[in-house]
């Protein structure tokens, strides 16, 4: 069931033929919005971008992606030149809002098959334009979190990579952001002789997480399970066929459960028209696709696109080596 937000466009989406749970009309402030869904279960909510107070404040759109999970939410754009500049659709792009339109009749499409990075890629300019400064207090009134994102990585083929990966994210993040990452009941981050890399249980991350509450990015290698813990999660698969079809025969409704949710292709040798052959037979979408990297370059094309496609705004130059495999610091 779906959630109506609206203002001036109330009569448009009331005649939608989409099943509707709750409808509320007027102009609200993200913090009123926080306060009516907080605890309220729904499919989508689809937002009339005219409901949000101050909306062409593009740090209010920031605070709505702070508080709200973006892929729940579909944003009907209104007519204004502001909101159709492209400025205004990169930036919301760079939030994670993939989801929006200015043509109601699109929102049926959306809801049953939302946009990934890839959709909406060509809104986002990474560094053309000065993009205008974000509001870098933004507060997420839920968690009492001040503009941090924690990004879990959870490998779904065996050994898909994720504790590398998020190695060399945080390298590549580092340079522009505050970084942490923590790897879930495992000592592997300790062969990579780096200080900010750290090792924990599960039941443990709650706490790492409000320690490190100064941080910008918290990476975390997950090995094993989903953790509500972390802001989004991202699905790793590397897509060999002895993996892929070990995968299959264990879960055969894998692609089932991974409907809508960040799959990432790594270590892979796939062609964008093979990654297209791969959606097409798992019924899946895939949000990247990253290829075999080098562990000891700190200063990979690929992971600095895949961040921006993450949203991540700050990146603009080279990572920095440390040495040929790291042993001398």
């Amino acid at each position: 069931m779906n959630v109506i937000v609206s203002n001036k466009y109330q009569s448009l989406l009331n005649s939608l033929d989409i099943d509707i749970i709750k409808s509320i009309n007027g102009v609200f402030t993200v913090e009123e919005l926080v306060a009516q869904f907080a605890n309220f279960y729904y499919n989508k909510m689809i937002i009339d971008i005219t409901a949000i107070k101050d909306y062409e404040n593009i740090s209010v759109i920031q605070n709505l992606s702070v508080n709200f999970d973006m892929s729940k939410i579909i944003l009907l754009l209104d007519d204004s030149e502001s909101i159709n500049s492209p400025m205004f659709l990169s930036q919301i792009v760079s939030m994670g809002i993939y989801n929006f339109t200015s043509r109601v009749d699109n929102i049926p499409f959306l809801i049953n098959n939302p946009n990934t990075y890839k959709d909406v890629a060509r809104f986002h300019n990474v560094s053309g334009f000065q993009q205008p400064k974000l509001n870098e207090q933004a507060v997420d009134v839920t968690k009492g979190k001040i503009n941090r994102r924690v990004l879990g990585f959870r490998n779904i083929t065996e050994h898909a990579g994720s504790t590398t990966l998020v190695y060399l994210l945080k390298n590549h993040l580092e340079n522009y952001y505050k970084v942490k990452a923590v790897e879930i009941g495992s000592k592997d981050f300790v062969y990579f002789n780096d200080n900010g890399l750290s090792s924990i249980m599960m039941s443990e991350l709650p706490n790492f997480i409000i320690q490190n509450s100064d941080c910008d990015v918290i990476l975390v290698d997950l090995n094993g399970d989903d953790n509500n813990s972390c802001d989004e999660i991202i699905y790793l698969i590397e897509p060999g066929i002895v993996k892929l079809n070990k995968l299959i025969s264990s879960k055969p409704d894998i692609f089932n459960i991974l409907r809508n949710k960040k799959i990432v292709l790594n270590r892979s040798v796939l062609t964008s028209s093979d990654v297209q052959e791969f959606e097409k037979e798992s019924s899946s979408r895939v949000f990247f696709n990253i290829p075999c990297l080098d562990d000891k370059v700190f200063d990979h094309k690929e992971l600095m696109d895949f961040l921006a496609a993450l949203g991540f705004t700050r990146l603009n130059g080279s990572g920095s080596g440390k040495g040929i495999l790291g042993i001398f610091n």
